[in-house]
């Protein structure tokens, strides 16, 4: 079984086309590599000497950003029923602080892993009705889906949580057959000192589109244009499990075109984020266009039903269309408490 996942390149999982180098977070076999393993398969996986394991990885209470200075939690459970499809809940998480912090790490850990599809949190004044809006807005702090660590900024980046605000967790549960019980922790590391840049990020989005029942390679397209100097950092694809690929496309203001990203083979179980190894700076104006293909076919194994035109609904059997990127900006101004 590794071996033939191995040579088909399925893993280790990486869905982009770009030469090795562009991202850092790259974890792609060279083809010396793919071919020592499979002679070692072939020879018969004999055991190597145990002197020469890696050293094993120390976690924090199994943090993988380390001992977080400050753990929020949930402050009831949430009941997950065996069967049938849950809303998306919008949980609110008071984090009692009163002056504004700076995250250099963040870590989110679900209660019932199994369960939980996606978290993203994001933080608004403490008090105030809960407004889902705010989820891919200027506020959001961070998120997480089943195959991501925790996030560790670079030392002189942070991202702000701001004092007098409660952490907001918009909760995607799934059923799968069995009851569960959540209860979302959010772990923090501050920064020691205050930022030279700010992590921040924006989003390619198309929410209104139709893809036909049995079309195999249905387009949806999306632009957004940069509107200052920009440094990018990170790419993020998100599709449901329709999703076939997507591509990240750079039109200059000088008329010129790059592409940023390809990705031929998403993968929804893989939802991973391109972290580029030398940021890329786009000047103001540009327009960043994404373009994504989905299989509403039956030979989409994962399709839930070819049978249906899809459009853009919350659960997994629907859709999204959204190309996510991160950047790094100057902070703001310091906020005073209110």
């Amino acid at each position: 079984s590794i071996k033939q996942r191995v040579v088909a390149r399925a893993m280790p999982p990486w869905g982009s086309d770009a030469p090795h180098g562009l991202f850092k977070n790259d974890p792609s076999l060279t083809q010396a590599e793919i071919d020592t393993i499979a002679a070692w398969v072939d020879g018969g996986a004999p055991r190597g000497d145990d002197k020469d394991l890696p050293v094993r990885p120390e976690f924090a209470d199994g943090w993988t950003i380390g001992k977080p200075d400050a753990v929020f939690t949930m402050e009831e459970d949430f009941k997950i029923p065996a069967t049938g499809a849950i809303e998306y809940q919008y949980i609110r998480v008071p984090t009692h602080l009163t002056e504004d912090k700076w995250i250099q790490a963040i870590e989110i850990r679900p209660g019932a892993a199994a369960q939980v599809h996606h978290v993203i949190a994001f933080t608004q004044p403490a008090g105030n009705p809960i407004g889902p809006g705010g989820v891919l807005g200027p506020t959001n702090i961070g998120g997480t889906t089943p195959n991501k660590p925790g996030i560790r900024y670079p030392e002189g980046i942070a991202r702000l949580l701001r004092g007098n605000h409660d952490i907001v967790l918009q909760m995607h549960y799934t059923t799968n057959g069995k009851e569960a019980s959540d209860r979302t922790r959010v772990g923090i590391i501050y920064a020691k000192e205050a930022p030279k840049k700010l992590a921040a990020g924006g989003m390619v989005l198309q929410p209104r589109f139709v893809i036909p029942a049995y079309d195999g390679n249905a387009e949806v397209k999306g632009v957004t244009k940069i509107q200052r100097d920009t440094v990018v950092t990170t790419y993020t694809p998100h599709m449901h499990v329709r999703g076939k690929d997507m591509k990240y496309i750079a039109h200059y203001p000088d008329g010129s075109t790059e592409t940023l990203l390809n990705v031929p083979k998403y993968d929804f179980n893989w939802q991973i984020t391109y972290e580029l190894a030398t940021p890329k700076v786009l000047p103001k104006g540009t327009e960043v266009e994404v373009i994504a293909h989905y299989d509403n076919s039956p030979n989409n194994k994962f399709n839930p039903d070819p049978s249906k035109d899809v459009r853009w609904g919350d659960q997994t059997w629907e859709e999204m269309m959204i190309g996510f990127f991160s950047t790094v900006v100057d902070p703001p101004a310091a906020t005073p408490s209110q």
